[in-house]
């Protein structure tokens, strides 16, 4: 089998089950593990992502008013890689190139007839391990998918076993910050992780897309923990981006701010991305939001304290 992954995610899950060999081409978003660095990228962004976060932000804006794709798919490539599969999205028109665009392709090109199109759109963490079952299926590695998710429910569930009966009293209100200018709060799974953690937060709605939030309705709550993990951007890029936040009004008055509790983490690589290491998120966020009951993780690649 010969399989074409427009997805990161897709592609971290198709690497964990065993199928390193058969990935053929992946997005130009796709960076994990390293072995992928070898492989054709058949997407292109039409984004300067090196800039700021607020340029980043009216470039989306200006490409959808517009009506232009955020992200492009490179046909010939496509064509010249012969994929039996390709693993793409239905979630975010934001986050990776659009389903639609990637069916049209396909219809475009009788070269392509014959390859079969299997669509991520996860909204949760079990969605999430239900993808790696509908990927180990349509690659006839449903026993090795089996193994897989029952290793990561494992690790959710020791998780869930350490926090799922704390009192409210002891569940810190979190803030996790997904984009800083304008400010977004996480939503998707990211409620549904600061739950199992041990934590609490009122902005965002589990299983529904972040949304822009007002500094404001952040700064009166008050939280207890913020966690600021910019959507693709990774460590290095989110400690300078969240170096402006201390300009916001009432920022060091937080309790978060007050009591060395504020901290960046690695979105790209963990938050942000609907594959297998949301659980490392959750193990991650777990030690942030309550090392009381979870230990503290010690500082590395992935997070440091603002």
């Amino acid at each position: 089998m010969r399989i074409v992954s427009l997805i990161s995610s897709a592609t971290e899950m198709l690497f964990g089950l065993g199928l390193e060999e058969s990935i053929v081409g992946v997005s130009h978003e796709c960076d994990y593990p390293a072995a992928v660095n070898r492989l054709p990228r058949a997407t292109f962004t039409n984004i300067v992502a090196d800039a700021p976060g607020g340029m980043i932000d009216q470039q989306v804006k200006e490409l959808v008013a517009a009506g232009k794709p955020l992200y492009e798919i490179d046909l010939d490539l496509l064509v010249d890689l012969q994929p039996d599969l390709i693993v793409t999205q239905a979630q975010c028109d934001v986050c990776a190139v659009r389903y639609d665009d990637v069916v049209a392709a396909v219809a475009s090109e009788p070269k392509l007839r014959n390859a079969r199109l299997v669509a991520l759109n996860p909204q949760s963490l079990g969605d999430v391990l239900s993808d790696i079952r509908r990927l180990g299926e349509a690659t006839n590695r449903t026993a090795a998918a089996s193994d897989y998710v029952s290793h990561l429910e494992a690790r959710i569930d020791l998780i869930r076993s350490r926090t799922g009966t704390l009192p409210t009293s002891e569940q810190p209100l979190t803030a996790c910050i997904e984009w800083i200018d304008p400010m977004m709060i996480a939503g998707n799974w990211t409620p549904e992780l600061i739950e199992l953690a041990g934590g609490r937060q009122t902005w965002a709605v589990a299983g529904h897309h972040s949304t822009y939030t007002a500094w404001e309705d952040v700064r009166s709550a008050d939280p207890e923990v913020v966690i600021v993990m910019p959507c693709g951007f990774d460590l290095s890029r989110t400690l300078r981006e969240a170096a402006s936040l201390v300009d916001l009004q009432g920022w060091n008055e937080l309790r978060a701010v007050r009591d060395g509790r504020t901290f960046a983490v690695d979105g790209n690589a963990l938050f942000n991305r609907s594959g297998p290491r949301l659980v490392d998120s959750l193990e991650l966020l777990a030690g942030l939001v309550n090392p009381k009951v979870h230990r503290m993780p010690a500082p590395s690649d992935l997070w440091r304290a603002l």
